[in-house]
């Protein structure tokens, strides 16, 4: 009774309260993101979003309506998801801090437009009983595909992480990745809706309920038997150090923090962790983040002679750096790379591989010259922006299989991590999130890192400034860590790979297939009535 009463008043609400359900709907779904991974709550809020969806009357009104709901959830959900993008307009605040309220408002308003945009497609399919679920599942994941994939993409919490953790579930990931998780979870979660659904409409409404927890069972235990039977291999003579330096973020970019930050590196990166250790001399590989100095490494003689100090006689040094491009002497720099060198024992640079996917506002702006005209700048400060790099590709490491480099967020995009024809033997995230404090987001950048590895069958090696480091082996074990805000190195060795997973052979065929039995149902039943 008091389920139906519920339902009811959601579906009778209108104006100002329906966007407010909407809007507290949408904030509370955010609880499914790391690192609470409280995915039942959407048990509640999906079901919130078909009701509000059935209040909205009329075909074409209804979809404005319904739009507008899910304008409002969109908004709380990524409010409630993306607050910590504000923290980065607080690290230089004399600068930046004016526009703390724009991005933290402004970023949530427009990727609402893509939940709005989901829920208005889903009305002008609606129709009673369970195929309206199977509507608001395909509607929605279009809009998030969309998302992803739009003005560069910023695929950040797609509704299918929610199926990420406990480990078991996310190996679903492997058969049909991010984006077939994201479908199977606007289904599932939607199905609650359907117990207050008259008879006539959904006979035994409980059976939807429960194929769904069979669904999820089943998933789980696949998960679990896929565990059991791949345990972790090691890829023999490669011993790893990752050093996380926890450097303020202000420091980063200072150079008159330069001497600072090397003594900082040198250090923790020669650190010995046993009686028995010697430091560095006891690894193969050393990793340091991304952007991991205030000054174009290749231009200071001697920072690269102290590496080279450090690193002999049989150590490679794989880091981030800004790159500055090739200019003619005496030039200033206007440009720069963000870059991963991997450097030998002689200070050789032996590969150099450049970003490609670039952070819109970050690492450059759009109509850069225009708006830098008018004073303003990325967050960087790097005067003209980033480059961005011609293509993503393998790097050729010494000792140690190809690799593959993503930095910083290039590891959120589901179908473009590992490029056609470029299967690596591992995956080596170096990302700077000393941007976000201590707050959600690296929790949830380090879960959509770990996805990737699971998606492909690759191991996964991250180097963060700030944090989570970590080693993640092909099916997403975490094999050694460093928390969130701490200082140190972690020692591990590397996992080797296995074979290409049905999500590494065959992308998104899956999620294909999703929609279009999902546009075959909704279909059968309007042409039925």
């Amino acid at each position: 009774m008091i389920f139906a009463r519920l339902s009811q008043s959601i579906v009778l609400a209108d104006g100002w309260r329906r966007a407010g359900i909407a809007f507290v709907a949408g904030a509370a779904s955010a609880l499914a993101m790391a690192p609470f991974n409280a995915w039942p709550v959407l048990l509640v809020t999906f079901p919130v979003l078909i009701w509000l969806t059935d209040g909205a009357g009329g075909r074409f009104n209804g979809a404005l309506s319904a739009a507008i709901a899910g304008w409002s959830f969109g908004f709380g959900y990524f409010v409630a998801g993306l607050y910590w993008i504000g923290y980065a307009f607080l690290v230089d605040a004399k600068t930046f801090g004016w526009l703390l309220p724009f991005a933290v408002a402004g970023l949530p308003a427009y990727l609402a437009l893509y939940t709005a945009a989901g829920l208005a497609a889903a009305r002008l399919m609606w129709s009673r009983g369970p195929a309206r679920v199977v509507a608001f599942a395909m509607a929605m994941t279009v809009a998030e595909w969309l998302r992803g994939h739009l003005l560069t993409g910023f695929p950040w919490n797609t509704f299918g992480y929610a199926l990420t953790e406990p480990l078991a579930l996310a190996q679903s990931a492997s058969v049909i990745g991010a984006w077939g998780l994201t479908f199977v979870a606007l289904l599932i979660f939607a199905t609650p809706a359907l117990l207050n659904d008259d008879a006539l409409d959904t006979p035994n409404p409980r059976r939807y309920v429960v194929a769904s927890i069979v669904l999820i069972a089943a998933m789980t235990g696949y998960g679990a038997m896929r565990l059991a039977t791949m345990p972790t291999e090691l890829v023999p003579h490669v011993k790893l150090r990752i050093m996380q330096p926890n450097l303020p973020q202000d420091a980063k970019f200072n150079y008159a923090a330069k001497a600072e930050v090397m003594q900082r590196y040198l250090r923790l990166s020669d650190r010995s962790t046993g009686p028995q250790a010697n430091g560095v001399r006891d690894v193969t590989h050393l990793i340091w983040p991304e952007s991991a100095f205030p000054f174009f490494l290749t231009r200071e003689p001697d920072a690269m002679a102290q590496i080279v100090e450090l690193i002999r006689p049989s150590t490679v040094l794989i880091t981030g750096a800004i790159r500055a491009p090739v200019t003619p002497a005496n030039t200033r720099v206007t440009q720069a790379y963000n870059s991963v060198y991997v450097i030998d024992r002689d200070g050789a640079i032996l590969d150099i591989y450049d970003k490609v996917h670039l952070v819109p506002f970050g690492e450059y702006l759009p109509f850069q010259r225009l708006l830098e005209r008018i004073g303003l700048m990325q967050l960087t400060k790097i005067r003209g922006g980033f480059i961005a790099g011609d293509r993503r590709r393998t790097m050729t490491v010494p000792t140690a299989p190809k690799m593959l480099p993503l930095i910083c967020y290039e590891a959120i995009f589901p179908d473009a991590a590992v490029p056609d024809g470029e299967r690596p033997g591992w995956l080596v995230n170096l990302t700077n999130d000393g941007w976000f404090g201590i707050s959600t987001g690296p929790y949830q950048h380090f879960q959509q890192a770990r996805v990737r590895a699971i998606e492909e069958g690759l191991p996964l090696v991250r180097a963060a400034n700030t944090g989570i480091s970590g080693v993640i082996d092909p099916v997403g074990r975490v094999l050694a860590s460093l928390p969130l805000g701490a200082e140190g190195v972690v020692d591990a060795r590397l996992p080797a790979t296995i074979a290409p997973t049905l999500y590494a052979r065959y992308g998104d065929a899956a999620l294909i297939l999703f929609l279009i039995a999902s546009a075959m149902i909704v279909a059968r039943r309007r042409f039925a009535r």
